[in-house]
């Protein structure tokens, strides 16, 4: 599978989702698919299985997520670093996936809501993956780690039954929480893992020095 630098196809969200997926895979014990749209049947998702890496799978379990993101008014002059966030929608599309809605709402909240110390996991857990050989974007290719997380925090923004009451799909619960993170990317990078506190080296651009 060969990497390709300097993908469209390589966003923050990506890379959030891929983690999600797999820390949720680890710690709840199943597969939570992330849809950037509501798929056409929901039925079809029983029959799925969630890879999260070439020799993870975890089953559906009746918890799905659909996101959006959202790109907010930067503040400062400096366009460099960024400010972001991804509302998730996450879904129990089976009677009996209640409890497992609680477990994935709370490992969400202990995962996110940590700022610089979930971004420093994040980006330590994307520099393991890029020297794995990066996250797959279709058959062929991966890409690599791009980007440089710097805090993260959630909100919650309605109540469950609000979301149940205007969700377009048949569902027994809902949450909807929104993922708001800071980070900064670099078109032209070198990607070096030196030891577990590896560091991204640039070799241009005008964040060169920034590790």
């Amino acid at each position: 599978m060969a990497i390709v630098y300097g993908s469209t196809l390589n966003t923050p969200v990506l890379w959030i989702n891929n983690y999600l997926q797999e820390k949720l895979g680890e710690n709840v014990g199943i597969g939570i698919p992330f849809f950037p749209s509501m798929p056409a049947n929901i039925d079809d998702l029983t029959e799925r299985w969630v890879v999260v890496s070439p020799n993870e799978r975890y089953g559906y379990a009746g918890v799905m997520a659909t996101w959006d993101r959202m790109f907010r008014r930067r503040p400062k002059a400096f366009p460099h670093i960024k400010t972001e966030q991804t509302i998730y929608y996450f879904y129990a599309t089976e009677e009996n996936a209640t409890e497992l809605m609680v477990q994935t709402q709370e490992q969400v909240y202990r995962l996110m809501d940590r700022e610089d110390e979930t971004a420093e996991e994040i980006n330590r857990w994307a520099r393991q993956k890029t020297s794995a050989g990066g996250i797959p974007i279709n058959n062929l290719d991966s890409v690599p780690a791009e980007f440089f997380f710097h805090s993260f925090k959630i909100y919650q923004l309605e109540e469950v039954r609000d979301i149940i009451d205007f969700g377009t799909a048949r569902t027994y619960g809902g949450n909807k929480i929104i993922i708001e993170f800071n980070y900064h990317q670099m078109s032209a990078r070198t990607l070096e893992r030196v030891s577990d506190s590896t560091q991204i080296q640039i070799p241009d651009g005008p964040l060169k020095n920034t590790p």
